[in-house]
């Protein structure tokens, strides 16, 4: 067995200190940076859910309102404005509404979200550590104006039915922000589900909320066992990756779990070359393998982050492939209720009718998304 030696920050309970003490107001967050009046104004004006960690908040520029970090976490009144997002995108994309396309005979609990035959999303709760302006699930998490009932139990109930799942995957909000009782739980329940094959973890907390990783929750997560366990993490800039975030991630994979990271293209944050490079370089200096990079999401409120649909193949030819090793590149893709979609030319891309991209899945799904200007 693995011995594992645990840093002074990731002892049980720092990590509910930090989500205690969440920068969630104008008072706590003036301790990390000069708040400018556009920052005041949407922090006072938008009725939506915000915050951060202690810890990630102090990675802020003080003085900088284009830091990248600032941008993904503090409101912008540019969140009113909505000429690409579709309304009730979450039930839209995620098949919320729709059961016969998979033979289904009855709706979906809330907490199960799917587009793919073998495989489920198993959303287990709607809040963060902190909280991503551009989320694609805003309207449950960010808004809160979609009411999903995230029960376990009855997602479990539904997965054992469903012989045909192999795959889940274990997502939020950040499911690492439920109690190690509750993770072990559910860990514990999938695994005696017969005909699932793994499990995934997407969460955002190795770089938001280090201090979570901790002892205890790595023993949970790292048993040996047939069913193995995936983590993706969410990493979008080079600023995001500490030594703690370094720390954190050896930690994970000595455990025995893989990690991915799950990125978007996000306009004025790593949308150039130089930043996208290193962005990705970095993660492999720490040991997490590129994964994908997503087209932001058709979500309302979140135009002002949606590059053009071409940035991201764009900046994988000029900046990853040739440019550096091959482990960098990730896969380029679009989210639909389809499934995920390489946005790759000649292929995936089947037209471009000026104001709207034809797309066509790997199972020859044909949906279409908006041409985005420069």
């Amino acid at each position: 067995m693995y011995e594992l030696k645990m840093e002074s920050w990731q002892e049980e309970g720092q990590w509910q200190e930090q989500i205690k003490n969440q920068v969630n107001t104008l008072e706590k967050l003036s301790q990390y940076i000069d708040i400018t009046p556009d920052e005041e104004k949407a922090i006072k004006t938008l009725n939506i859910r915000w915050g951060t960690t202690p810890y990630y908040a102090s990675l802020m520029d003080k003085n900088n309102p284009d830091c990248p970090i600032r941008k993904m976490v503090i409101p912008s009144m540019k969140e009113n404005e909505n000429k690409y997002g579709i309304p009730n995108y979450l039930v839209f994309k995620e098949n919320r509404e729709k059961t016969d396309r998979f033979g289904e005979n009855e709706k979906r609990p809330d907490s199960v979200a799917r587009q793919y035959d073998d495989r489920v999303a198993f959303t287990v709760t709607d809040v963060c550590a902190s909280y991503c302006r551009y989320c694609f699930r805003r309207e449950a998490i960010i808004d809160q104006e979609l009411h999903l009932r995230f029960d376990a139990e009855e997602g479990l109930c539904w997965i054992r039915k469903h012989e045909e799942i192999r795959d889940v995957l274990i997502t939020g909000g950040d499911p690492l922000m439920l109690s190690d009782d509750n993770i072990k739980y559910l860990i514990d329940s999938l695994r005696s589900i017969p005909h699932l094959e793994m499990i995934r973890i997407h969460t955002k907390m190795p770089n938001t909320c280090p201090h979570r990783i901790t002892k205890n929750l790595l023993e949970i997560l790292g048993r040996e066992h047939d069913i193995p366990i995936w983590m993706n993490v969410h990493i979008n800039h080079p600023k995001e990756i500490t030594d703690k975030t370094k720390k954190v991630i050896w930690d994970i994979i000595r455990a025995g779990i893989n990690v991915g990271n799950q990125g978007v293209v996000l306009k004025g944050i790593n949308d150039d070359v130089d930043t996208f490079r290193k962005l990705h370089q970095k993660l492999l200096s720490v040991r997490i393998r590129p994964y994908y990079m997503f087209h932001c999401q058709l979500a309302r409120g979140v135009d002002h982050f949606r590059a053009p649909v071409e940035k991201g193949a764009e900046l994988i030819r000029d900046g990853i492939r040739g440019h550096t090793t091959g482990l960098a590149q990730p896969m380029y893709v679009v989210a639909t209720n389809f499934g995920k979609i390489p946005l790759m030319p000649d292929y995936y891309i089947l037209g471009n009718g000026g104001t709207k991209y034809k797309l066509q899945s790997y199972k020859k799904d044909i949906t279409s998304i908006p041409h985005i200007p420069e």
